[in-house]
């Protein structure tokens, strides 16, 4: 940090601090407040995103800053819960105005977007690295948790998925497309959209969630686990965009299936409560396709459209894997 003319506290003060409104105490002291209103739970979740491990040195700052916030965003969204503040911890192996500005940027842009606040962090010398704790405060009794599902509910998935797989693979030299499709699939990978106010609307309908960070086969399985439950998912049912339909059937289900970095919800549901789903999504502006149900046992079923079995494959993204 020597020899930028920038110290830390300097650095804060110009690209991180702002008056915050809901926060009791924001950025400043040693610790922020929170006060939750009355019948209110905090939700808490982080997130770490780290340059070569979750981002490419390609990313614009503005991008980056957007996704920082928006994959811990995508976890209360994931609890149904309502963004209320976020702390920030950054590394980076120098000051650079360049690179800070539409870092800042992208970070208030979303922020605003969700009424969400920062109230402190920390930030040191050292390999790029960013890392979001956010706050929000949902209901006493009203979580969405991985742990409800129950044999016979619909599994839903928000969105479209595959995209940003589908990016990463391009990068990788796997895949060739045209400059516009890659724009557009890069898009899903640099500045997905957490899905909150579709959180927020599944409140009592939906018997559990999770989002879709790591693929939908090992994310599903959490919720199988914690639930005690199986499912058959029809990949066929999967919705994606033309760009990924239109590539090979192998490539379109690693994509579907074992993609990771959606940052869509997946949610189960009773069947009863299909015409409260579409009104929660109608709410929300968000779309959602059922493509799968809950049964009894333990086990993960993929089949085509034809309820034809398919080679069970996939895995879950794993940092240490």
């Amino acid at each position: 940090m020597r020899g930028t003319g920038v110290g830390e506290f300097d650095l804060i003060a110009r690209y991180f601090t702002r008056p915050v409104r809901r926060a009791a105490l924001g950025v400043g002291d040693d610790c922020a407040l929170l006060a939750p209103r009355p019948g209110m739970q905090i939700a808490v979740s982080s997130d770490m995103l780290v340059e070569g491990r979750h981002f490419l040195a390609t990313v614009p700052p503005e991008r980056l800053g957007h996704k920082a916030l928006a994959v811990n965003l995508s976890d209360l969204a994931a609890c149904g819960a309502e963004p209320l503040a976020f702390t920030l911890a950054i590394s980076m192996p120098r000051v650079d105005a360049a690179f800070l500005g539409p870092l800042a940027d992208g970070l208030w842009q979303l922020a605003d977007a969700h009424g969400i606040e920062l109230v402190g962090g920390d930030t040191t010398a050292g390999p790029l690295n960013l890392c979001i704790t956010v706050f929000g405060e949902v209901p006493a009794g009203q979580a969405l948790l991985r742990s409800g599902a129950g044999v016979g509910d619909d599994v839903w998935v928000s969105g479209t998925l595959g995209d940003a797989r589908l990016a990463l693979e391009v990068f990788r030299g796997r895949v060739a497309l045209s400059a516009d499709d890659f724009e557009r699939v890069r898009l899903a990978m640099e500045r997905p959209q957490p899905r909150v106010a579709l959180g927020r609307a599944l409140r009592g309908v939906a018997s559990s969630a999770i989002d879709l960070s790591d693929g939908l086969v090992g994310d599903l399985g959490h919720v199988l686990r914690r639930s005690g439950v199986g499912a058959v998912v029809d990949v066929d049912a999967l919705p994606c965009s033309e760009i990924l339909r239109d590539q090979g059937t192998e490539l379109r289900h690693e994509c579907l299936l074992a993609g990771g970095d959606d940052y869509e919800l997946l949610f189960t549901a009773p069947a009863g409560a299909r015409s409260a789903v579409a009104a929660a999504a109608a709410l929300a502006g968000v779309p959602v396709t059922r493509c799968g149900h809950i049964e009894a046992g333990s086990s993960l079923s993929i089949v085509d459209g034809a309820g034809r079995p398919l080679d069970a494959r996939w895995r879950a993204f794993d940092h240490f894997a």
